[in-house]
């Protein structure tokens, strides 16, 4: 899966930049998710206190659902991580995300004035877009390509510069770096390649609810393990994911 971020302020073109993207991305073939960051302290998706979800919400439920004729809304009483929120868009090539500032992913930068870009101005930036990007052809070295008029180069960049998620570990320095920003931060600028993160094997440790952060080496020891141990069982298949709950 490859995340990027499209960041800017209100009315900078930024939804119009995404709106875009995902079509161009979808036009070719990829399988796109969204996430987009709310900023609003007040904001509750059922907000409303009479329905029915919101009663079982307060009443105590860890997660509510809401199943319709059309569509199943998920409604987790917290403020998921990144990550975690990332993890529910298994098997998806690229996710796109607006406003979402608090992971190492190559990012979008619009904004309708270059005194706008400076404020929220990224190290995980790789292009500018939306209404500035009328305007200049570059900023900080970074090429600015509106969506509105190019959005094939834009697109063509995305392809060339957007990666796959890093594992975010904290203290990991497997590849050499102190963390995964300094890590995203080389692939984006060219000095490091993707394949250099030796700290993704695939493993996620969940207890009591909670995500465990493991180094390299313990993920790569529990998964040769496991694994060693499944592949001699019947019905299982290579690159199958697996997934074991312990209670």
């Amino acid at each position: 899966m490859k995340v990027f971020s499209v960041v800017g302020y209100s009315k900078s073109g930024k939804t119009a930049t995404i709106e875009l993207v995902i079509g161009e991305l979808v036009r070719r073939g990829y399988k796109v998710g969204s996430v987009k960051e709310i900023h609003s302290e007040g904001f509750e998706i059922d907000g409303n206190p009479a329905s029915n979800t919101n009663r079982h919400r307060k009443a105590g439920s860890g997660l509510v659902t809401a199943r319709g004729l059309n569509e199943t809304d998920v409604m987790f009483p917290e403020k998921l991580d990144a990550r975690k929120i990332f993890s529910l868009y298994d098997g998806f090539d690229y996710v796109v995300c607006e406003g979402v500032r608090d992971y190492p992913i190559p990012t979008i930068m619009t904004a309708a004035t270059v005194e706008d870009l400076e404020p929220k101005w990224s190290d995980y930036a790789f292009c500018v877009s939306g209404k500035i990007a009328d305007e200049i052809d570059e900023y900080k070295g970074v090429p600015a390509i509106s969506a509105m008029v190019d959005v094939v180069a834009l697109t063509d960049l995305i392809e060339e510069k957007v990666f796959a998620l890093l594992p975010n570990a904290p203290h990991c320095g497997a590849c050499g770096r102190k963390n995964c920003h300094e890590t995203a931060v080389s692939i984006i600028r060219g000095e490091a390649a993707r394949d250099e993160c030796k700290g993704n094997y695939g493993v996620d440790l969940v207890i009591g609810g909670k995500r465990v952060d493991m180094q390299p080496f313990v993920e790569k020891i529990l998964r040769s393990t496991m694994m060693g141990f499944l592949s001699e069982l019947r019905g299982y298949s290579e690159g199958a994911e697996v997934k074991i709950t312990i209670r």
